[in-house]
């Protein structure tokens, strides 16, 4: 039988002036970016302001286990302060009062447990991923700290002319989290984006971008591209290796990259984080056929 643990989040150190709830009122914008408000309140949409906080971004949520760890029944729900369950794709907003944006973490740094967000399960927990009714796991251990971007979706009826016209992989939009702190499944974490990978596993394309957490000791140094090959030198191809070589010891193709497979700048990731939130939002809005995705 399932058993459940209720695992607190922590508060922030991080002071707003301005709380926003995390189950907020969702309203298109005039740039086709998703907005927030809570009482009429807006957040602020994409933009290339400083961002210096350092903090863990915890929303008013908590996560709940049921089941056992590495078994076939366990998930990661988040549920809000009522105890309802909400969805850490759909729920948790892209970005935060402060302009950063939010990171769920589904696999913790040099772990090998394949978890992910169940996109076609009501509330879309995180469980362990699987193939032929086995749980699947990495042939080596993952170097950094990797999961989603919330609202933010690859459409997979949407051909990308700039990587080789690849059809999107149905996803969330993959980060790579490359501070020194190895998160916990589940964490709620304020990121900024620094590059991006145009990843092409099987003909879809899966964009990886490449992030750091505002509370690093290092995010202060790091806010573009070329920050990361000064203060982490050799990051950017170590994670490009390990995505394109990881399916190897299966018996399978290495992957391949699109952009000269070269790393893009931050803002070619901002671009990206755009677009694919605003596929989530016609998603959402039901403009696109979900198939067997939960919109709930």
């Amino acid at each position: 039988m399932a058993t459940a643990r209720v695992l607190t989040v922590s508060d922030s150190s991080c002071l707003l002036t301005k709380t926003t709830s995390f189950l907020a009122k969702q309203r298109p914008c005039r740039n086709n970016n998703l907005c927030f408000t809570k009482r009429g309140a807006a957040l602020p949409s994409l933009s290339r302001r400083s961002l210096t906080c350092r903090a863990i971004y915890n929303p008013e949520v908590q996560m709940k286990e049921e089941g056992r760890p590495e078994t076939l029944d366990y998930r990661v729900f988040f549920v809000d302060r009522s105890g309802q369950k909400v969805s850490p794709w759909h729920d948790i907003p892209l970005r935060t009062a402060d302009g950063a944006f939010n990171f769920v973490v589904e696999i913790p740094k040099e772990s090998s447990a394949k978890m992910e967000v169940a996109t076609d399960e009501s509330n879309t927990p995180i469980k362990q991923d699987t193939k032929k009714g086995k749980l699947r796991y990495y042939p080596y251990n993952i170097n950094w700290n990797y999961g989603l971007l919330p609202q933010t979706w690859e459409d997979p009826s949407l051909a990308n002319p700039e990587v080789d016209g690849a059809f999107g992989d149905n996803d969330p939009v993959d980060v790579v989290e490359i501070g020194e702190t190895r998160r916990k499944v589940g964490e709620v974490l304020k990121v900024k984006p620094l590059a991006a990978l145009a990843m092409i596993d099987e003909g879809e394309l899966d964009w990886k971008i490449v992030a750091i957490s505002l509370d690093d000791p290092k995010a202060s140094l790091v806010n573009d591209i070329d920050d990361v090959e000064k203060h982490f030198p050799g990051t950017l191809t170590a994670i490009r290796d390990w995505f394109r070589d990881y399916k190897i010891p299966d018996g399978k193709p290495a992957n391949k990259f699109g952009l000269g497979n070269k790393p893009a700048n931050k803002d070619y990731a901002l671009k990206v984080i755009t677009e694919t939130n605003e596929s989530w939002a016609n998603l959402v809005k039901r403009s696109i056929p979900a198939g067997e995705l939960s919109l709930v």
